[in-house]
């Protein structure tokens, strides 16, 4: 696979991740939440049901691979769709699209406590930047709702608040997830995570499915969910595997700078929300700390050439 093509398709993962994210505010509205994430769940599970044989070549998975796939889909599917899709029910997809660019530093620190990483000074410079990136979006959100009343100001912070806990459990997915992709195939850890999720959400899934009115949804956000659920499941991961195998790494990660993007293009010009000079210096800055912690270092672009 030639470099654009593969630049291309990891470009294009991370867009998609940020249009799901902002997308899923009008959802919210249409549907309960967990509602809309059992049916999300249920959706993807019929996408990728081909993806649950195990491979002939697999070994069988052992206890604490089965542990692990377990907190994969609870931490990572189950409690992040849970934050995200109250998270942005309460904020905007301007404001979602902030605080998700600090996913790069919260994946640094998880590794660093967890793994045993070591951390550069870029990437502290990134987690300080993740956090004055967010800190100026809630100055800002304050700032403004001192003009609309407290109750859009609680509303706003808990939504927010929510988001980043959503932050934290992608990016104890992506540490959860390097040590499983050493057993599993990125197909069949996505189709058992996947099945996790749908049956952990079937309790309350099912609760409002009986007593909620499925006329009341317009054909729209029904296509709307389709395109969520094999987004957020299906093509993100596909398409960032298969951009994984042209691309270093380390390279890829600079291509999540598309998420926080795309996730406020989304929220300015399909969802008509405002983008306030605060929270555009709070983008820029956040967007910064995305850069930081995730562009190749000059000595490793060397080292690549190098090689090459």
């Amino acid at each position: 696979m030639s470099r654009p093509v593969a630049y291309g398709c990891l470009a294009l993962s991370m867009s998609l991740v940020g249009c799901y994210v902002a997308l899923s505010k009008p959802l919210t509205s249409a549907l309960p939440v967990f509602l809309l994430a059992w049916l999300r769940f249920g959706i993807a599970g019929i996408a990728m049901l081909h993806w649950l044989k195990k491979p002939p070549a697999e070994a069988p998975m052992s206890r604490q691979t089965r542990w692990l796939v377990f907190l994969e889909s609870f931490i990572g599917n189950f409690m992040f769709s849970i934050c995200m899709l109250f998270g942005v029910s309460m904020t905007s997809a301007v404001s979602a699209g902030v605080i998700m660019a600090a996913i790069p530093a919260a994946v640094a620190m998880l590794s660093w406590a967890f793994l045993r990483e070591r951390i550069s000074l870029r990437v502290w410079a990134s987690v300080i930047c993740a956090v004055a990136g967010i800190s100026l979006l809630a100055w800002s959100n304050s700032g403004t709702a001192s003009h609309t009343g407290s109750a859009a100001s609680d509303k706003a912070w808990l939504g927010n608040l929510l988001v980043f806990c959503a932050v934290l459990c992608e990016a104890a997915y992506a540490v959860i997830g390097k040590k499983l992709s050493g057993v599993l195939s990125p197909r069949r850890i996505s189709s058992l995570i996947n099945l996790w999720g749908f049956l952990l959400m079937t309790p309350m899934g099912v609760y409002w499915a009986l007593k909620f009115d499925f006329a009341s949804v317009h054909g729209g956000s029904w296509l709307l969910l389709v395109f969520y659920s094999l987004a957020a499941s299906v093509w993100t991961v596909w398409l960032w595997m298969t951009g994984l195998k042209g691309v270093p790494a380390n390279l890829a990660g600079v291509f999540t700078v598309m998420l926080p993007i795309s996730a406020t293009l989304v929220g300015v010009l399909v969802l008509g929300e405002t983008l306030s000079a605060m929270q555009l210096v709070a983008f820029a800055i956040a967007t910064a700390g995305v850069l930081l912690a995730t562009f190749p270092s000059r000595q490793a672009l060397k080292r690549r050439y190098s090689d090459n």
